[in-house]
């Protein structure tokens, strides 16, 4: 890595970013009428700076207008339908004060999907994995209206991983096999690409709840841009930090809960994945539309 590339690296690392990224971004955002692919192409190639990657998520995943002028009354919209959730389900009392915001957020979602009074109906897991992703935005941002519209079309991003798992999971394999043959085997013969159980929770919720939030962010960032692989990068460099212990694991629960205790906190995976994952000439071969 030569000096100017570990400078770059550094800084972003613990937060700074280039005169040149923010003055790109910004213009980006000061435009009348925003290029969703030019914002798209920013987060696949860089970190998000934290300041405006609410407002960046929030026009690419369409919850704000990408004409400028619209802003302030989709905004007002946006926040009259959260008002009028979250009225609806304190008057059902379905919530009340004490609640955690991450259940309000979900009941609301639910009523708004017509799931509150027929729970029977949709995806049994569906639930379990937009509270997962509530929990995490919640840690990210402020504005409970900004985070539950953010949440529901990041959702609407997951399910799109969900019917390319297959297809992901058989990359990951592939990969693996040609990284690592001895790794490929452990994880076979505990059955993690036969039955796809902890695979696939783990890409459906892009990894919520199992790396620390803020490292989570830059792989996020990836996914709002168009991304599916990415998730595929960030399992295989889980694998291999922990390859010695996997090694060790007797069960498919004694992975599961290996993996859980990854956490992440330096971001040293979630760097390395990406870094891998941008280095690959066909990260964009599976894409969010």
């Amino acid at each position: 890595m030569d000096e100017r590339n570990f400078r770059s690296s550094y800084y972003e690392k613990v937060g700074c970013y280039s005169v040149e990224e923010k003055k790109s971004l910004n213009k980006l955002l000061q435009d009348n009428i925003r290029n969703h692919s030019k914002l798209k192409q920013f987060c696949l190639s860089y970190t998000v700076p934290t300041a405006q990657r609410g407002l960046l998520w929030s026009i690419i995943l369409g919850v704000l207008p990408l004409h400028k002028n619209s802003m302030d009354y989709i905004l007002l919209q946006r926040t009259a339908v959260y008002e009028d959730l979250h009225r609806a389900v304190t008057k059902m009392q379905y919530i009340d004060q004490t609640s955690p915001k991450s259940k309000v957020l979900q009941t609301m979602w639910l009523l708004e999907n017509g799931r509150l009074l027929h729970p029977l109906t949709g995806p049994p897991d569906d639930d379990n994995n937009f509270m997962e992703i509530v929990k995490v935005l919640l840690q990210i941002f402020d504005n409970d209206v900004e985070t539950y519209w953010i949440a529901k079309e990041f959702f609407a991003c997951t399910k799109g991983i969900q019917q390319e798992c297959a297809k992901l999971m058989e990359l990951t394999q592939t990969l693996l096999k040609r990284e690592d043959i001895e790794l490929n085997n452990h994880l076979e013969k505990l059955g993690v690409f036969n039955t796809g159980e902890i695979l696939e929770k783990l890409y459906v919720t892009c990894f919520a709840g199992v790396i620390t939030d803020t490292a989570l962010v830059k792989v996020w960032d990836k996914i709002c841009g168009g991304s599916r692989k990415i998730v595929v990068f960030v399992f295989l460099d889980l694998v291999k930090t922990l390859r010695n212990h996997i090694l060790d694991c007797k069960s498919i629960l004694d992975l599961k809960t290996l993996i859980e205790q990854v956490k992440d906190q330096d971001a040293t995976i979630v760097n390395k994945a990406i870094k891998t994952w941008q280095s690959n000439k066909n990260h964009n071969e599976i894409t969010v539309h």
